[in-house]
Order: structure tokens, then sequence, then C-alpha cells
């Protein structure tokens, strides 16, 4: 299905100190996400900044006026990656953005921070 929205906070800073001078994790994560083998039709969205600053990194899925949009937190762009694209693609496979339950990755079932209806 095409439409998917992969929206990365690129200010998440996962533990990371202000004064750190590396990359902040989340913009390891979006950095990640780019060069990985998304699904047709998905896209990458930086942003500044999700308000989930406690949860970092964070990341939403969204697709359109007729999918739920998750938003998950406590990511961890060197270990977590393959679930996340795992993630990405079964979401991408379906039509409302509801994948059952047992076939989420763990970190989407355990990490979830929200669940917005769709917006139609």
């Amino acid at each position: 299905m095409a439409g998917v929205t992969i929206t990365v906070c690129t200010t998440c800073r996962r533990g990371q100190p202000a004064e750190a001078e590396a990359p902040r994790p989340g913009t390891r994560m979006l950095s990640a996400l780019e060069v990985a083998d998304l699904p047709e039709g998905v896209t990458l969205r930086p942003v500044e900044c999700l308000s989930a600053c406690s949860r970092g990194c964070t990341l939403a899925l969204s697709g359109g006026p007729d999918r739920w949009t998750y938003i998950y937190g406590d990511l961890d762009p060197d270990i977590h990656l393959p679930e996340i694209l795992d993630g990405i693609a079964a979401y991408a496979a379906t039509a409302d953005g509801i994948v059952p339950w047992r076939d989420r990755p763990v970190i989407f079932r355990k990490q979830s921070i929200a669940r917005l209806p769709p917006q139609e």
C-alpha cells in the first residue's frame, strides 16, 4: 500500500548529554532509515521534536485519513533497526494501519506511546 509516512524525531537524545558532540541518536535513526530498503510508497519525514523526549528515540507511522497512526519510543538505532523495518513493512501492507498484535515486532508491542484513530 502506498502513502505511508515515517516521521522521525531528529532531536531525540536517548540519554545522550546535551553537550555531546556525536550525532544525536534520533539523527542516527533517520540516517539508518534513509539507507534502508523501505517498502514502495513509504517516505521519511524528519522533524525536530515529537514531544516524547523522555521516550526517545521516537518515530511515528501514519498513512492518510483512513489509517491509524502509531507513535513508538525507546528505540535504539543501533539495536532495533531490523525490528523497526519489519514493523514498517507490516504497517505498510495494511489498509487501515492495524497490524494484528501477534504479527507486530516485540518493540512495537511493548514500546508504543500512542495510537491515534483515522481522521475519517
